[in-house]
């Protein structure tokens, strides 16, 4: 699961445990725990087509309880941390509470509104918006790069990332970037202040472009 946990946890995003028997994820991101991973599988009689097979004695169970433990430890993983343990559990507890779910709301709130925002200030993102907490800005109408555009936001203390985007040839120079938005929704930000952040960050890409541009003309 990873970017999108937290969004499941709070039944905001199709849930992939009525799919799968194993499921995996990061432990921080939008979960906001420690860094680390998880994993689920399942455990009792088998299922078929979503429901439990026939429960004779003969029933068929899962067997995934063994081979997972055995290949985290000892065959991959030494020793556990006790504080990332309990770091972890309060991590999940906050998950399972009214005030995580109304959070992530907001967070969806948040980046719908970041993406109209940049939407109306004619920038390009991939699949014209978001359904979850990540909108994926394409930066090649600008000239830029996503690498080029990621240091220059890193040097005005902004946090985002490069990302390959339809069209790129690769992921060391890629045409676009990922901006999230639970970290401001945890400091508090709603709507309107996305609204600023959409100007702070199309500034900074107009000023990586200038910058881009004189260093191009200059080489």
């Amino acid at each position: 699961m990873a970017q999108i946990s937290g969004l499941i946890a709070a039944k905001e995003c199709a849930n992939p445990f009525d799919y799968c028997n194993i499921v995996t994820s990061t432990t921080h991101k939008s979960l906001r725990g420690p860094r680390g991973g998880i994993i689920f599988y399942r455990k009792g009689a088998k299922r078929k087509g979503g429901k439990l097979q026939s429960q004779g004695d003969d029933n068929e169970q899962y067997d995934f309880e063994e081979k997972i433990n055995f290949a985290v430890f000892p065959s991959l993983q030494g020793g556990p941390h006790n504080n990332h343990i309990a770091a972890l559990a309060i991590a999940l507890k906050q998950v399972a509470t009214p005030e995580y779910k109304a959070y992530m709301q907001q967070v969806k709130r948040n980046a719908q509104a970041l993406a109209s925002a940049l939407l109306r200030r004619k920038c390009r993102l991939i699949t014209g918006g978001t359904d979850n907490h990540l909108i994926l800005w394409d930066l090649r109408p600008f000239g830029l790069t996503g690498k080029i555009y990621e240091k220059v936001c890193e040097m005005c203390h902004i946090t985002l990332n490069k990302i390959a985007i339809c069209g790129d040839n690769g992921a060391i120079t890629p045409g676009g970037v990922r901006i999230g938005t639970p970290a401001m929704t945890s400091r508090g930000c709603v709507e309107s202040d996305f609204e600023t952040i959409a100007d702070i960050v199309l500034r900074a890409a107009h000023v990586a472009s200038m910058i881009h541009g004189k260093l191009q003309k200059a080489s």
